[in-house]
């Protein structure tokens, strides 16, 4: 399994490096310390699984993991970060990521992490888990005067907002751009806007998005 890594620190890629190449079919195949160089890692090597730390210098991990995801589409982004935090958790998976850890859990964790998300399923860490079944963890729904944003409408509103052009958005989700036209007209209308601005603005209000995601 080939995977790369992203973070900012060379000692926190090495031990990570180090844990993942005990095991005798993991290959680390690319390092970045930055969301450009993540997004050249991912072109030039087509990783199976990226992990991804979400503090970086010149871009959220959030909106590196889109990039990420716009690149490649078959890579499967697994979030490693210090965020103990359900919202960061729907903001990963909102950007396209598919699973979700926490960095003090690395040592113990990461090699099933990284197995279970490359194997086609979602992981998120057990501390997390428990707390966006909780009803007071859920995410609130944009809603306008139009009404309130289906699960689908969300899931298009987030990418818009993390800058995925429409063609980009129909490969993510499997549908056609003209689906993907016919949703963001909806949201538009629901949410009585006019920019992706004031899509941003509505986005990070209802905390889907990282506060360092402006246009």
């Amino acid at each position: 399994m080939r995977i790369a890594l992203c973070d900012d620190h060379a000692v926190v890629r090495s031990g990570l490096r180090h844990i993942l190449e005990a095991e005798t079919d993991l290959e680390v195949v690319g390092e970045a310390g930055s969301a450009a160089e993540a997004v050249a890692i991912v072109t030039s090597t087509r990783p199976d699984v990226f992990v991804m730390d979400l503090g970086l210098p010149d871009r959220s991990g959030i909106a590196a993991t889109a990039d990420v995801r716009a690149v490649s589409p078959a890579t499967r982004v697994l979030v490693l970060t210090v965020h103990d935090d359900v919202a960061y958790l729907r903001r990963a998976f909102g950007a396209g990521a598919v699973g979700y850890l926490v960095k003090e859990a690395a040592d113990v964790d990461l090699v099933q992490a990284v197995r279970q998300v490359a194997a086609g399923k979602d992981y998120v860490h057990p501390s997390l888990g428990a707390a966006l079944l909780a009803p007071d963890a859920q995410t609130a729904r944009p809603a306008g005067p139009g009404g309130e944003l289906s699960d689908r409408e969300v899931e298009v509103l987030v990418l818009i907002a993390n800058g995925l052009t429409n063609a980009e958005i129909a490969e993510r989700l499997y549908v056609s751009v003209r689906t993907v036209e016919t949703h963001r007209a909806r949201i538009y209308e629901k949410l009585n806007v006019r920019t992706r601005a004031a899509l941003v603005r509505i986005a990070r209000n209802a905390g889907l998005l990282e506060g360092d995601g402006s246009p």
